[in-house]
């Protein structure tokens, strides 16, 4: 304050005094101590951040709110979905993933999205198309891992297991130490008849892991199997 009054004369002193006064009654300055002050500031509510820290109710409550206020916020939908789906509510989830896609046809999360619920939900057929798709249009994307992991497992269901082992090779490509993987990428090729590889598999699994209980038999059965031909 002392600057401002430096090098001025007493009367231009007063008259900025009288103007600081008039300005300070009418409240001129209280937006900005809004915004720079900690008392007057609100932090808006972080659906994202709520999420990643495993608040999946209030992330998907967040949502709502800002779905309530803007019908085609599509980052809004996404983390629903995503909440939704932790919570294991799929048809809720679904409804918000149809209204996703209207909002944008080729948005890869909420590709995926629509892959997994179909994959929980036993639609197998549904599933595959949705993580293909997702495959096309993000080859490197964030879930590419979880997608190769749920083909192969799709593969597994329908008891085509030379393409689970393509699709969980892939899957442990991209993550190498997910020792569950690779016990499933063992299970694969044991049923292909690849019983060597699946053997080399399921000792991998249980480096990560030596207390995989399934990874045990099933290294324990390719070895008889292997042993028998």
């Amino acid at each position: 304050m002392t600057a401002l009054y430096a090098g001025r004369s007493p009367g231009t002193k007063r008259a900025l005094k009288r103007t600081l006064k008039r300005l300070l009654q009418a409240g001129f300055f209280l937006p900005l101590l809004c915004r720079f002050s900690p008392v007057f500031s609100q932090t808006r509510p972080d659906a994202l951040a709520e999420y990643r820290n495993g608040n999946y109710e209030q992330a998907a409550a967040i949502c709502r709110n800002e779905i309530a206020a803007s019908r085609n916020n599509l980052e809004a939908h996404v983390v629903i979905c995503w909440s939704l789906l932790r919570l294991n509510r799929y048809e809720e989830a679904m409804n918000y993933a149809r209204t996703g896609m209207n909002l944008s046809r080729y948005d890869a999360r909420i590709v995926e999205i629509l892959g997994e619920i179909n994959y929980y939900q036993g639609r197998n057929a549904e599933a595959l198309q949705y993580f293909q798709e997702y495959v096309n249009l993000a080859p490197e994307g964030a879930r590419i891992e979880m997608v190769y992991y749920f083909i192969g497992e799709i593969y597994i269901r329908l008891g085509r297991f030379r393409h689970a082992d393509i699709a969980l090779s892939t899957a442990v490509h991209w993550v190498p130490g997910n020792a569950a993987w690779w016990t499933r990428l063992a299970y694969a090729r044991e049923n292909a008849g690849d019983l060597a590889e699946a053997v080399t598999a399921y000792e991998r699994a249980l480096n990560l892991n030596s207390q995989l209980a399934d990874a045990r038999r099933g290294l324990d059965r390719a070895r008889q199997a292997l042993g028998n031909r």
